[in-house]
């Protein structure tokens, strides 16, 4: 290759390289300038200028300024959380409650709680107002309240929690009592309290056994003293023969019940048992 040929090739390498590195820091300026907000989130764009900026940005893909401006990417979606909390009843039982809530940040004020409490806002506020708002609750009631009037206690944990929450920025969709349990003084007290129950009603149950038995005993007796009240009418009226006839109708009874069974032997009347001998055996 001649002298002239290799310094246009030269030429060439040296003016492509100057051109990639340009090329280079055009495209990593462009990725740092490119952030994408996926669905179900919100990103707020803290600016070196003039701090957090109010309005929060949408889903997509959007521009920012690199090094002055970064984005803070924000889950707005409905998220649960259990809170568990150990408080007293009205009465002095203690009982362990866990709630499930369901929440999710105000989209119109995420600039607000970005600014106050950061991407981690449900951490920072649910469990203690959660707690607060649980054992308040819960103090209005008796332990026997907590039991038979769930759906009322549930409903006045949720009002208060939603109205506390709001005041950081905070939307509740639901609260429910997933978990309720007393100690173990109460639980024994309560199934002492069934068993007395059980044997109240048995004895209970005894009781109206035996006053029917005797209003059993006392129609049968007025029916057996009717009836000879009215065997003796009839006997007075009519004579003996009432009773010769009852007499004969239970012979006759008998009689045909006998005669029905095979195992019955029939023996003649007086003391000659010995049927059939012959006269000739009676010496032997």
């Amino acid at each position: 290759m001649s002298q002239p040929a290799a310094n246009q090739v030269a030429n060439l390498l040296s003016k492509v390289a100057r051109y990639s590195v340009f090329l280079g820091i055009g495209g990593s300026a462009l990725q740092a300038s490119l952030y994408t907000v996926d669905g179900g989130e919100r990103a707020v764009m803290y600016d070196r200028i003039q701090g957090v900026l109010p309005v929060a940005v949408t889903e997509g893909t959007h521009f920012r300024v690199p090094w002055l401006q970064s984005p803070a990417v924000m889950d707005i979606r409905t998220r649960p959380r259990s809170i568990s909390s150990v408080t007293g009843t009205k009465d002095l039982q203690m009982v362990n409650i866990t709630l499930r809530v369901l929440s999710k940040p105000d989209v119109d004020s995420l600039s607000t709680i970005y600014k106050n409490l950061g991407l981690d806002w449900d951490e920072r506020v649910l469990p203690s107002i959660g707690n607060e708002i649980v054992k308040a609750a819960v103090a209005q009631y008796n332990a026997e309240q907590l039991l038979t009037q769930r759906d009322r206690v549930s409903r006045a944990i949720r009002d208060s929690l939603t109205k506390r929450a709001r005041e950081f920025n905070i939307l509740v969709d639901d609260v429910a009592i997933t978990h309720l349990s007393f100690g173990t003084e109460f639980t024994k007290a309560v199934e002492a309290k069934q068993v007395a129950q059980q044997d109240a009603e048995r004895a209970r149950f005894v009781v109206m056994k035996a006053d029917q038995e005797r209003k059993a005993a006392v129609i049968r007796a007025e029916g057996e003293s009717e009836s000879a009240r009215l065997i003796s009418d009839a006997t007075r009226i009519a004579g003996p023969g009432l009773i010769e006839l009852r007499r004969i109708e239970a012979a006759k009874d008998v009689a045909s019940t006998l005669a029905r069974s095979g195992n019955v032997v029939y023996l003649p009347h007086g003391n000659n048992m010995l049927l059939g001998l012959n006269p000739s055996m009676g010496g032997r």
